[in-house]
């Protein structure tokens, strides 16, 4: 028996042991919830418009294919982050995107973050994921509770509706969006009568509804989502809050769940966006596209998920490689052009800044078409939604 290249044989042997596995291709995850209360507004809608991304940059970038991969985190944090901690270490995603429910959002971005791995937050609202709770790796798309505040809460104050009581879902979104909200009506001279706090998925909000009643305030301010915000709706027209001279404010109600109230019930509501499928053409022909493939118009939440899966895309194509640190620099740099943001820029706490837009639901009576909900009352500038990336408390721009 010769062993002359024993040597030769082991060495190599040693390199494919040693060696780490290389992830081929560019992985992105769309991680949110496909079951639960926020399944329409975000849901497997969300992964859809991921999917139009991809398929809309070319299906490849750096001459290596693009995967898409999904998971169901059931609004619950442990298991999202569970599952964010499988995809890194075993499965090679590169970037995590969508990640509806605040609690989940700030859980999966503190994971990211020790990953060096990119999130961003589109569904999640609260507005801590870009201010005291930002990392260098983490991005906020669409919205947050500071926007929705400032759009909602300043022009209802402003508009006569001084006295508020809020409604809110008992976990940190609902948290930061009475706050932010809170804080505007303030601001404006208003004044914040008091507040109740309900769990996440409530199903009689009764009791809720009844102190909201009787504080006698102008506005109801309902900080919550999803269906906790179609079944506080429906459940106060039984009450006859409305038709008792208070006003309901959905501080984030999106066009998927008012098709899910229909205009008899949602007529009147005011609300803002960042997104209408109505709005202009290049809105329209892509609104088209997607209901093609869902039977739906998309919502900020799936607008927005397509925006943020593309710029995540030329970012790396950018950059030339998909490390973090070279696509976080060019997320950084590159304005945000597409069909949901023109104009945008991303701030250094990872704030992308864009116009949103002031609506009020039509009644039965003014709609002409399916899915033809709102009327525009106002554009609410990205510069006044937002603050400054100095001024958003992010410890990276201190």
């Amino acid at each position: 028996m010769k062993f002359g290249h024993l040597p030769s044989a082991v060495a190599l042997c040693s390199l494919f042991i040693v060696a780490p596995a290389v992830a081929q291709g560019v992985k992105i995850g769309i991680l949110n919830d496909q079951s639960g209360v926020y399944a329409d507004y975000g849901g497997k809608y969300s992964l859809e418009a991921a999917r139009m991304a991809i398929e809309d940059f070319g299906g490849e970038v750096l001459g290596q294919k693009i995967e898409l991969i999904t998971a169901d985190h059931q609004n619950k944090p442990d298991l999202a982050v569970s599952i964010a901690r499988r995809w890194y270490d075993v499965e090679g995603v590169d970037m995590i995107t969508e990640l509806t429910t605040s609690s989940v959002a700030l859980a999966v971005q503190e994971l990211s973050a020790q990953q060096k791995k990119i999130d961003i937050v589109v569904g999640a609202a609260s507005s801590r994921i870009t201010g005291d709770a930002c990392t260098p790796y983490g991005f906020h798309w669409a919205f947050d509770t500071r926007a929705l505040g400032v759009g909602t809460g300043g022009a209802l104050t402003e508009a006569g509706g001084d006295t508020w009581f809020f409604l809110t879902a008992d976990y940190a979104f609902g948290y930061s969006l009475e706050k932010d909200t809170g804080d505007i009506v303030k601001a404006k001279g208003g004044k914040v009568l008091g507040a109740v706090r309900h769990p996440l998925n409530s199903s009689d909000f009764s009791s809720f509804l009844l102190q909201a009643q009787a504080s006698k305030a102008k506005v109801i301010g309902l900080a919550n989502a999803g269906l906790d915000t179609t079944n506080t709706v429906k459940q106060a027209s039984e009450f006859g809050i409305v038709a008792g001279g208070q006003k309901l404010a959905g501080l984030l109600l999106t066009l998927a769940e008012v098709n899910g109230l229909g205009l008899q019930a949602a007529q009147g509501l005011v609300l803002t966006e960042s997104f209408y499928w109505d709005r202009d053409d290049k809105s329209r022909e892509f609104a088209d596209r997607f209901f093609k493939r869902t039977q739906r118009m998309p919502n900020m939440i799936q607008a927005g998920t397509y925006s943020s899966t593309l710029s995540y895309l030329k970012a790396v194509k950018a950059a030339g490689t998909k490390d973090s640190d070279a696509v976080v620099k060019k997320l950084k740099e590159l304005p945000v052009d597409d069909v949901f943001a023109q104009g945008g820029k991303v701030l250094a706490n990872g704030r992308m800044v864009k116009d949103l837009y002031l609506f009020e639901v039509k009644k039965p009576s003014e709609s002409k078409k399916p899915w033809d909900y709102y009327k525009q009352l106002a554009t609410v500038s990205g510069d006044k939604a937002y603050p400054t990336a100095a001024a958003s408390g992010c410890p990276l721009t201190k």
